[in-house]
């Protein structure tokens, strides 16, 4: 069970502050990245050290879970979902992130970030648990209705928004970033490997047919066809950080608050590694108001 926002934490090191109550202005997280970072990927910060220990001494590694519950404003419908031993693992041995660490994060920086701001009305998130290749290869009709409903949930899809598809391409596979403006026809696509959405033409139909029959059923009239759009983005340097990168990808848009994402977002690669490290912590923080609230 969590603790609700605003009201301090207790752990087994003291009292840890809500981070809904240190909540930033949107852009500064971008700002301040180049100062928060003193590790590389490959160095255990103190905060990691600190909740590896913390996880060790608790009952997660004798197979205990938490679940998380998600109101309905993270995905448009109650969720929740249970984080255990192996998520955590994920994190203190830089694995590949499963769905679990990437919905946690969606949850925690629309807790700390979004919630009772106006960027609730600018961007939503789709449950990766729901639109992935698997379903799609199965019942692609199936997903494509999910889509539809997803996108109905909102009151208003006239004013430009995006949803975030953190999607996966099956059996623990690679993770790529897909963000739709409903109002616009813009679907861009954010990958940390080369290439484009040829390499997932199933999904990109499945897109495609939902934002159409989503519009139809809305009345909107179709002036152009769906454009897609290639964001050129940092690249991984191994096979595991895919996960990292599509979280870095969101938590950047949504704190420079851009609807339009343009084709160049990142200079370089350099400080966009770095902050996987960033990203970490952050993820550890959530967990560990998961694990010891």
């Amino acid at each position: 069970m969590l603790k609700k926002a605003g009201k301090d934490i207790p752990t087994k090191s003291g009292t840890k502050t809500n981070p809904k109550s240190q909540k930033e202005v949107p852009g500064q997280m971008l700002d301040k990245a180049s100062k928060e970072i003193p590790t590389t990927s490959r160095t255990k910060s103190q905060i990691m050290i600190r909740l590896e220990k913390m996880v060790e001494e608790s009952d997660i590694m004798h197979d205990a879970i938490r679940s998380v519950d998600m109101d309905e404003g993270v995905f448009g419908i109650a969720h929740s979902e249970l984080i255990a031993k192996e998520d955590m693992q994920q994190l203190f041995e830089h694995e590949e992130l499963g769905i679990a660490v990437i919905h946690t994060y969606i949850w925690y920086m629309y807790d700390t970030l979004m919630r009772g701001t106006e960027l609730c009305n600018r961007f939503n998130f789709i449950a990766a648990s729901r639109i992935n290749t698997m379903f799609i290869t199965k019942n692609p009709t199936s997903v494509m209705n999910e889509l539809v409903d997803r996108f109905m949930v909102a009151d208003d899809n006239t004013t430009p928004s995006l949803y975030f598809l953190p999607f996966n391409s099956g059996n623990g596979g690679h993770w790529v970033l897909v963000a739709m403006d409903l109002s616009r026809l813009m679907v861009y696509y954010l990958d940390s490997l080369p290439g484009d959405w040829s390499k997932y033409p199933s999904m990109k139909k499945t897109v495609d047919a939902a934002i159409l029959k989503f519009r139809s059923k809305k009345n909107y009239r179709n002036r152009k066809d769906i454009t897609w759009v290639r964001v050129q983005c940092p690249q991984q340097n191994n096979s595991i950080d895919c996960g990292f990168f599509v979280l870095r990808f969101m938590r950047d848009i949504i704190a420079l608050n851009r609807i339009d994402i343009p084709k160049i977002v990142w200079n370089n690669n350099l400080g966009f590694i770095l902050i996987l490290s960033d990203i970490s912590s952050n993820l550890l923080l959530n967990h560990e108001y998961v694990l010891f609230s």
